[in-house]
């Protein structure tokens, strides 16, 4: 099926299609070209019947038959300028060929095909035209009128070209148009395409980071409070025990709760007033949440955590804080003691520290040892306890199974390795070598 690009050019899209029609309109215009030129031919057909001496009805029917033939212009145009030609030298259907080579060159038929038929449209014209007009011009030889030898195929040469060229080069513009539009319109729905790929994508990655900024502050949220309240449960049952048979302990013990209850709070304060400042720099309604946003929040609250968290050196603190607690805990550093990077430290400093909160929680009585080792490129850390002493109550402290898979996250978070399970001896150990760069993977 062929077009010329008038139907397709219109917007909206069709209703119903008639045969090879995608619109009523183009069906209204094919039809009423053919009367048109079906009358035309008729009117023609008498003056062909009167030269031929053919009966007036026959070359009336012939010329509504080849008039006719216009209705079919868009499915076949080809067939149409042939009937054109054929009827050339009849000197009927001039709309038929003007329409018919329209038609031809804006439709998707091979241009070679295109020129020939043009061309013999226009040798049958000049022909035709050159034969009438000797003949009109040796009628009136009589009279006083003596055009030049160039006359007769000037005039020729100009009556075809305009019942050619004007045609074939309209019909050849319609067609580029049609072509261009229909190359922009696939171009704009493919980049709309594109767009809403992009659009899902982007959504994509603002969810991903969103989870991973929820699961960093449930990482960090679970080390701040941890550690400190599992030390405060162990000071407390420490305190319960001891208060009528030692107070002096009992208020040593007491003062350590308070100072760990003030660290704790201390550290959840800062933690949530990172998270305020992020919830001003995230506006607009919640679930969608820009993913420039999330990524500034995600940054500012990393920045603020790595620069103001725990550091290796404080690991010290850590362990007499378990001392304190009741824990026989020793601790070894093997080599030179020198600094990290802020986010190397802060991560060793967590896996010891969780480290011995699981130690408080599931080997009460137990003996643990923290050993620290400064080599090469990299710091590694481990700690060990031995299997719980039956002696010993248990705190009763809860546990939620998050301890080991934070970190874990966060050791293979900068390129470093983790190890972690039970030994032949009836304990646990928890190992992990970190980069001394830090570097991400």
């Amino acid at each position: 099926m062929t077009a010329t690009g008038a139907d397709q050019e219109a917007p909206g899209g069709t209703t119903r299609a008639y045969w090879w029609w995608e619109r009523r309109r183009g069906v209204a215009l094919d039809v009423g070209l053919a009367l048109v030129s079906a009358l035309e031919c008729a009117l023609e057909g008498v003056e062909f019947a009167g030269d031929t001496g053919l009966p007036v009805p026959l070359g009336v029917l012939f010329g509504l038959l080849a008039g006719s033939v216009l209705v079919v212009r868009r499915r076949w145009p080809i067939a149409v300028v042939l009937v054109s030609i054929a009827t050339t030298p009849a000197e009927m259907g001039f709309l038929m060929g003007l329409v018919g080579l329209y038609t031809l060159a804006a439709s998707e038929v091979p241009r070679r095909i295109t020129i020939v038929l043009a061309g013999m449209t226009f040798v049958g014209s000049f022909v035709v035209g050159y034969v009438r007009l000797r003949q009109s011009v040796s009628a009136h030889a009589d009279v006083d009128f003596g055009p030049g030898d160039w006359y007769i195929p000037l005039v020729s040469l100009f009556m075809a070209l305009g019942l050619t060229a004007p045609a074939v080069l309209f019909g050849l513009y319609i067609g580029a148009r049609r072509r261009l539009m229909e190359s922009l319109r696939e171009r704009a729905d493919s980049l709309e395409r594109e767009l809403s790929l992009l659009a899902d994508r982007a959504e994509e990655r603002a969810e991903w980071a969103r989870t991973e900024e929820r699961t960093r502050i449930a990482r960090e949220m679970h080390d701040v409070v941890a550690h400190r309240v599992s030390l405060m449960v162990v000071h407390a049952a420490a305190l319960q025990a001891v208060a009528p048979k030692d107070p002096a302990k009992a208020v040593r013990n007491a003062a350590l709760v308070g100072d760990m209850g003030r660290q704790a709070l201390t550290e959840l304060r800062e933690m949530l007033g990172v998270l305020r400042s992020g919830d001003a720099l995230v506006p607009g309604p919640v679930g969608r949440v820009p993913l420039a946003s999330v990524g500034r929040v995600a940054a500012e609250a990393a920045v603020v955590v790595v620069e103001d968290g725990p550091r290796l050196c404080e690991v010290e603190a850590l362990v007499a804080q378990s001392r304190d607690a009741g824990m026989a805990v020793e601790l070894s550093v093997d080599g030179e003691s020198r600094a990290y990077a802020p986010e190397v430290e802060q991560t060793a400093y967590r896996v010891v520290q969780e480290a011995l909160t699981n130690a408080h929680k599931h080997a009460a009585g137990a003996k643990t040892w923290v050993r620290l080792a400064h080599r090469g490129a990299e710091v590694a850390m481990q700690v060990e306890n031995g299997p719980a002493d039956g002696a010993t109550a248990d705190a009763g402290l809860p546990s939620g199974g998050n301890g080991l898979v934070g970190m874990r996250e966060r050791v293979l978070a900068l390129g470093g390795v983790f190890v972690s399970g039970p030994t032949d001896a009836g304990g646990f150990r928890v190992s992990a070598v970190l980069p001394e760069g830090g570097t991400a993977v």
